[in-house]
């Protein structure tokens, strides 16, 4: 008995082996996707790739040979219409074996073994779509021109609302806006010191004119004129100030 070329032969002879091997792609290509042990996947994948690679040439004297080899003709018919126009992008591998663990009862090594129908990305697809991508990007933002010899102070002022910037400490216009909210008028709040310093206790800055409340470390804190401080986020938010740029931005430091 010859030797066999690939490993342990599938039943007991030659002539048995091709007659499974053949009746195995009849069935892959009948249902697209089989499920059997992967040794079995293994030593079809050849044979059945070797018949599309046939059906891809599409003459009558390939047809013979896959008729040859196929009993079934409305199964040659779908490999030599379907299937093989699907293939015709692919320069092999058309199949796919994905194992699924072991079988119930002997503990085979089972796999699932299928045609690749998806389409081939060539070269020029890809072209297409990245060029795709970079049109749809935005835009990066202009750069803007700063002064040289502005400070990092300025730079944080541009930043912030003119209504909510910081007077000096000590200045008329703090003393005006203490003078203006001296009165505190919600539980967990006080009225501004006249030095424009925060009271003891009250870290969490509220700006009537936005209805915004900052808290430490928090982007706009440093330049941010507080009309009434609070002693936490929670009572600013219960007199009915809102977190200044989302209450992710607001959360305390």
């Amino acid at each position: 008995m010859p030797t066999p070329t690939k490993g342990p032969r599938l039943g007991g002879g030659p002539a048995h082996e091709r007659l499974m091997l053949a009746n195995l792609s009849q069935q892959l290509f009948e249902h697209k996707r089989i499920t059997t042990t992967v040794t079995k996947a293994k030593r079809m994948r050849p044979y059945a790739e070797r018949l599309i690679t046939f059906a891809k040439r599409g003459d009558l004297a390939a047809r013979r040979r896959v008729l040859a080899q196929l009993t079934d003709k409305s199964v040659v018919h779908e490999l030599f219409t379907t299937i093989a126009s699907a293939m015709e992008d692919r320069n092999g591998g058309y199949t796919r074996i994905t194992k699924i663990g072991n079988r119930k009862g002997d503990n085979a090594p089972m796999a699932v073994i299928e045609l690749v129908m998806e389409p081939v990305a060539t070269k020029a697809t890809v072209a297409e779509a990245e060029r795709a991508t970079e049109k749809a990007a935005p835009a990066p933002a202009a750069p803007v021109d700063t002064p040289a010899d502005t400070t990092a102070d300025e730079v944080a002022a541009e930043e912030i609302p003119a209504d909510e910037q910081a007077p000096e400490v000590g200045s008329e216009q703090a003393a005006e806006v203490a003078a203006e909210n001296s009165d505190a008028e919600f539980p967990g709040s006080h009225a501004p010191l006249e030095s424009g310093e925060a009271p003891e206790g009250f870290e969490v800055k509220g700006n009537k004119n936005s209805m915004k409340y900052h808290v430490p470390g928090s982007r706009w804190y440093a330049g941010t004129t507080a009309e009434i401080w609070f002693d936490s986020p929670a009572n600013a938010e219960a007199a009915g100030f809102q977190p200044a740029g989302g209450a992710a931005a607001q959360k305390l430091r």
